[in-house]
């Protein structure tokens, strides 16, 4: 049975993180699409490029505040909630949260300002330049901060000093620690899908709705090229080596993602199901017949580890909730595929702008990247149990013992009376964004400067 204090404390954590990814993951994803606008904006000399960038840097900047609100709490949070586990790992997590910090935030923060603010002053290449910049430290920011997670699915470069706890030994292995990268291009094509998703769906709210006709379609374009391109990102290189890492190195976490109970050559790839933990088995599956050996092995014979194979403290605690986020992250990401493909092909046949039918799904489409990211995460993290740093501390060895249940319960329950606040501003920011929409073109029958009424007066 789990302590109540262990288990409030994991909830606490769980609903911030979860809260707080819902907008680096869409800054990430827009990132790189307003460095593409500002890149056609100045191929094309067309200002209607840099209109659309302009807008979507407000979206950004919006999602951009919340985002450091929400997440600010999170570092204390290994201080008042998980202080075993930050005396244990603060020589190595230490090291990657803190150049997060100093150095990709403030690059991003820093440059997010000039490219809001500065255009007037600018070049348009340097103002191009800045949004490149916001772009790198999105990116890198992402990528420390995965680093971090990596470093406790697959703990590298350390040693354990006197007193028990660890510290970095090799500072190069620690910031490219295998599985960091694998995570880390799967994690940043499933955010850039969210950004793509999102942009195309406005996209079509505008078509759909008869306004900004010309903006929506480059929003359209734009989405559609970059969610179409990360979409098969996701599914294929990137997704299928971070799944045979999981296999390599942690194979009780692939067993419980599959709900494969008993170890098995040539096992079956399990399409639809339903986990019967008790009976362990699978209710009403549709599976492909030795696919999951082929695709952890590349052998349609390899013999794939079942949750027998472990002793039962080192196997993931809730199977069939793993199994499900698992599974819907692996479905969503085969819709997302399959909807930008329909949607390419309409557009290369000239179709999309008159296809109604598809501009609705295009519009309903855009929340399922934001299940499918945190349904993501929830696997990676559902997955490690019962560690916190996987093989070195168990998650109930990591909490604060000091820190009752009721006292967590308490700030939970403030937390999420003050995310709710900062959840309804930010969907108020952002529906005013969109009812204002883009800036207008330039009125060429008007003059560009009107006319001085004292100079008029002085003729």
């Amino acid at each position: 049975m789990m302590d109540s204090a262990l288990l409030v404390h994991r909830l606490h954590f769980a609903f911030t993180v979860t809260f707080h990814y819902l907008f680096p993951m869409l800054t990430m994803g827009l990132a790189p699409l307003i460095v593409a606008l500002k890149t056609m904006h100045l191929w094309k000399k067309d200002e209607a490029y840099a209109r659309a960038a302009r807008f979507w840097a407000k979206i950004f900047g919006i999602n951009f505040v919340i985002g450091v609100v929400t997440g600010i709490p999170m570092e204390f949070q290994f201080g008042t909630n998980w202080s075993h586990f930050s005396r244990f790992a603060g020589g190595v997590i230490g090291q990657t949260l803190a150049m997060e910090g100093m150095f990709a935030f403030f690059l991003e923060s820093s440059f997010l300002g000039l490219f809001l603010y500065g255009e007037k002053r600018l070049s348009p290449k340097m103002h191009w330049f800045a949004a490149l910049m916001v772009f790198a430290g999105s990116w890198l920011s992402g990528y420390f901060i995965i680093c971090t997670d990596a470093w406790m699915q697959h703990p590298v470069g350390y040693a354990v000093a006197a007193d028990g706890s660890v510290a970095v030994s090799s500072f190069w292995s620690l910031v490219l620690n295998p599985w960091a990268i694998w995570q880390y291009a799967h994690n940043m094509c499933g955010a850039a899908i969210c950004g793509a998703f999102v942009m195309t769906a406005l996209g079509a709210y505008y078509l759909l709705s008869k306004q900004h006709v010309e903006q929506a379609k480059i929003f359209m374009k734009t989405g559609i090229v970059s969610g179409l391109f990360f979409s098969f990102m996701v599914m294929g290189p990137t997704g299928d080596k971070q799944g045979r890492y999981v296999t390599e190195y942690q194979p009780a976490t692939l067993a419980a993602m599959e709900a494969l109970w008993e170890t098995q050559p040539g096992a079956d790839l399990v399409i639809i199901g339903q986990p019967n933990q008790e009976e362990k088995k699978i209710d009403n599956p549709i599976v492909v017949p030795k696919m999951l050996s082929f695709l952890t092995y590349r052998a349609w014979e390899a013999e794939v580890k079942g949750l027998d194979s472990f002793p039962k403290e080192d196997q993931p605690e809730n199977v069939p909730l793993l199994y499900y986020a698992y599974h819907i992250m692996v479905g969503l990401g085969t819709i997302f595929l399959a909807v930008m493909v329909v949607a390419a092909f309409l557009w290369w046949r000239g179709a999309l702008w008159n296809a109604r039918w598809m501009q609705w799904i295009l519009l309903l489409a855009f929340p399922l990247p934001y299940i499918a990211n945190t349904a993501g995460w929830m696997t990676a993290e559902l997955g490690r149990q019962p560690w916190l740093v996987y093989g070195l501390l168990r998650t109930a060895q990591g909490y604060s013992k000091s820190v009752s249940a009721g006292n967590a319960w308490f700030t939970l329950l403030g937390f999420m009376g003050m995310y709710t606040i900062l959840g309804i501003l930010f969907l108020f920011l952002v529906r005013r964004e969109i009812e204002h929409g883009p800036e207008a073109p330039p009125d060429p029958t008007q003059p560009l400067v009107a006319a001085n009424p004292i100079l008029k007066g002085a003729h």
